[in-house]
């Protein structure tokens, strides 16, 4: 009996550790890694940077144009003009600080299809016209990331939940986490969205989502995690990934195993 009790707190011992382990896959650089770099968020040097400095994965975000091209650019407007309002051709007379061009998603795919052990965490931008434009960006984006086989490698993420569903309805397999935190894992899971992406906040004022995310089956993850001792917390959750505007320091946490 002795030697059974001994046997079975080594197996709980062991299934802890594993719970606990960390690695650098889960550190996603929100917008690339810009902070530290000097880079322009969301420009291709940024998301370049955080492919060299061994993110786990990098968050961009999708807007489309009048004319229907998807570029990365967080807002709806880029430098006082509104995207969706303009070509291509009409906002790319303004450069980045860098003198980037304003960045095409497919530009930025084909850089991406030479990182396949970055994660791509494609954030689709609600549109201001609604609904309806949000889900065509999100279908556009799909159809892009499949084009360019990186569906296994892109997590989408969205603040419009009708842009989520949309694509959960393209592909039983996709990879989504809707961003609001204004919906329960519970419900989550009954619409088949498969996974949650919110605010380290929305987990500090239900702290039973995150658990109850992870029985349900649900990917996790979190954002905008700055602070290394927010970091540590999350991850020795259990967390999926966290998402933070300072990679090298949660690059350095999980190195140093925490």
């Amino acid at each position: 009996m002795r030697l059974i009790a001994i046997l079975s707190l080594l197996m709980i011992t062991q299934i802890s550790v594993a719970q606990n382990k960390v690695d650098a896959r889960q550190v996603i650089a929100h917008r690339g890694a810009w902070k530290n770099t000097g880079a322009p968020q969301n420009s291709l040097e940024s998301l370049k940077h955080a492919f060299e400095l061994g993110c786990g994965g990098s968050e961009f975000d999708i807007n489309m144009t009048r004319d229907g091209v998807l570029v990365i650019n967080h807002d709806a407007d880029y430098f006082g003009s509104k995207i969706e309002e303009l070509t291509y051709a009409e906002l790319n007379k303004t450069k980045l600080k860098n003198g980037e061009d304003l960045p095409l998603l497919e530009n930025f795919f084909k850089m991406a299809g030479k990182n396949p052990k970055t994660l791509l965490v494609a954030e689709i931008k609600p549109s201001p016209s609604g609904a309806e434009r949000s889900e065509k960006i999100a279908a556009e984006a799909y159809k892009m990331a499949k084009k360019y086989k990186l569906l296994k490698h892109t997590v989408f993420i969205s603040f419009s939940y009708e842009a989520v569903l949309k694509l959960v309805s393209l592909d039983k397999k996709i990879k989504v986490q809707y961003l609001t935190g204004d919906k329960s894992p519970d419900v989550l899971k009954a619409a088949k969205v498969p996974g949650l992406d919110y605010h380290f906040s929305v987990f500090e004022k239900n702290p039973d989502w995150l658990k109850k995310a992870q029985a349900l089956g649900l990917s996790t993850n979190a954002w905008t995690v700055n602070k290394p001792e927010l970091m540590e917390d999350l991850l020795k959750q259990g967390i999926s990934y966290i998402t933070t505007d300072e990679p090298e320091k949660a690059l350095e946490l999980v190195r140093k195993g925490l």
